[in-house]
């Protein structure tokens, strides 16, 4: 493979976008710095990250890169927090944004509309074509709200049940009911808890695994360590006389997200499935960010051989053109006799915009093995990852399945975790002015995991190999910019 430090892009391989020469504009830098006054002055910083000391204004977008106002590329590696799969201003699923706009962009959940129908039937008959199950989709806006409903679905079967088993760095949301199943204290401390909170069960994340487990047995372990809860009445979650639990369902990622896009081993989630059946635990499987082919999988689970009972989706569906989540679940929990009309419901929950999206991306994707094209792409960029790991020690660890990838960023001693240099490689790519030929470039990053010391790359299924290469070499000197001493 190319090293990362050898590229020579054609200069062909980047369109920055141009300002219109014929408009008189401020200069960037002057019309980002009122821009930001105002942002300072007026806009709330609740609703955003606010991670970087220097923020970026944004103008403009395409493919895998955002622009600023100066033209300058950003080579996106997190695309939205994996809303972006297909790409910025992806041309087949922005049509059809424009078709539903000129056609039925408006109507009232209380009516039904086409695009609804075939989307929700296109996911459970292909839920129905996989796991021989029968079940039924039901949407809403954003991933928390989806997860807020399963949360409504779970409780209503099993009898009002408001106790949830979830992971340790499990990341749902940060709604009230979706802040109680996610890990993090941060989340709720300002605003106490929505019920009760979820028991957060260790996640085999085998990098920080006791070393002389393989990976497969520290699953094992961790599918032991759980099922020890049931073995007697005193670990407070198993009545043996009654033959019940406390404890309603297991909401679970495949692979973890925010907690640093943890690959399982592939025996972990059949054994723990056991365990959950055994005991009459339903299994809510949180396919927000791995869904829609992240994974080189329609849903990431199909990787690991178990059958979910309740599956959530969102971001990626609609490649974050117009908001719609969901979720699909078995026909006992959800059919209109236990689930009747009305049981959970939002004003734009199945609107016309978002299923019209998401149902051209669902067909974009089955019309073509976009599975092998995307496992092909991730381990053309996981063996690039894997080169710069020989090159800079500080890279502990590199994963990854499909096109969601790790780089664990520690010490020198390639274990310690080293939030600093994570934080310094993320400013110092959003300064665009890493040269490759003759054209700057800026790279955008997300971070992740338990110490925050983890680049999740999430980039455009779409990438070509052209900017997979361009990634490596900007990431190549990034560490070199950030690890000099």
């Amino acid at each position: 493979m190319q090293t990362a430090h050898k590229i020579d892009l054609p200069q062909g391989s980047i369109k920055p976008v141009q300002p219109n020469r014929d408009v008189a504009l401020p200069t960037p830098a002057n019309l980002d710095a009122e821009l930001l006054a105002l942002e300072a002055k007026y806009c709330s910083y609740g609703d955003t990250v606010h991670y970087l000391e220097n923020l970026k204004i944004f103008t403009n977008c395409e493919g895998s890169y955002l622009y600023d106002a100066a033209g300058t590329p950003f080579l996106d590696l997190q695309m939205w927090y994996s809303a972006v799969n297909f790409g910025y201003k992806n041309e087949r699923l922005s049509n059809a944004v424009r078709h539903t706009l000129d056609t039925l962009p408006q109507v009232a959940s209380q009516y039904l509309h086409r695009e609804k129908i075939e989307l929700a039937a296109l996911i459970a008959q292909d839920m129905e074509k996989k796991y021989a199950t029968k079940g039924r989709v039901h949407f809403n806006v954003g991933g928390s709200q989806a997860i807020e409903d399963s949360l409504k679905l779970v409780r209503n079967y099993s009898g009002g049940k408001s106790l949830m088993f979830a992971f340790e760095g499990g990341y749902h949301g940060r709604t009230l009911g979706a802040s109680s199943i996610t890990s993090s204290y941060r989340y709720r401390r300002r605003y106490g808890h929505f019920g009760d909170r979820a028991m957060f069960i260790p996640f085999p994340y085998n990098f920080r695994a006791p070393k002389h487990m393989s990976k497969e047995e520290y699953g094992e372990e961790c599918v032991k360590n759980f099922a020890r809860l049931f073995e007697t009445e005193y670990h407070g979650v198993w009545d043996p006389k009654a033959g019940k639990c406390e404890y309603a369902a297991f909401y679970v990622e495949p692979l973890q997200g925010t907690g640093g896009y943890i690959v399982p081993p592939m025996n972990f989630f059949k054994g723990l499935k056991k365990v959950l059946d055994q005991y009459g635990i339903l299994m809510v499987v949180d396919e927000i960010q791995m869904g829609m082919y992240r994974t080189g999988k329609l849903w990431s689970i199909e990787h690991f051989d178990v059958t979910p009972d309740v599956l959530v989706f969102g971001k990626a569906i609609t490649n974050g053109l117009n908001p719609l989540s969901g979720l699909w679940a078995r026909e006992e929990l959800i059919n209109p006799t236990i689930f009747p009309p009305g049981s959970t419901h939002s004003t734009f929950n199945s609107n016309p915009m978002g299923t019209g999206v998401a149902l051209e991306a669902m067909r974009m994707v089955q019309e073509q093995d976009f599975g092998a094209m995307v496992m092909k792409k991730g381990e053309y960029f996981l063996s690039g990852l894997r080169e710069l790991q020989k090159q800079f020690p500080v890279i502990g660890d590199v994963d990854g399945l499909g096109l969601a990838l790790r780089a664990e960023i520690c010490q020198e001693d390639g274990f310690t975790p080293n939030k600093a240099l994570m934080d310094a490689m993320c400013e110092e790519g959003m300064k665009g002015d890493m040269q490759v030929g003759k054209q700057n470039y800026g790279l955008v990053l997300d971070v992740g995991g338990y110490y925050k010391n983890v680049i999740t790359f999430a980039p455009s299924l779409m990438i070509s190999y052209e900017e997979i290469d361009l990634a490596l070499n900007l990431l190549g000197q990034l560490l070199q910019r950030c690890t000099k001493t």
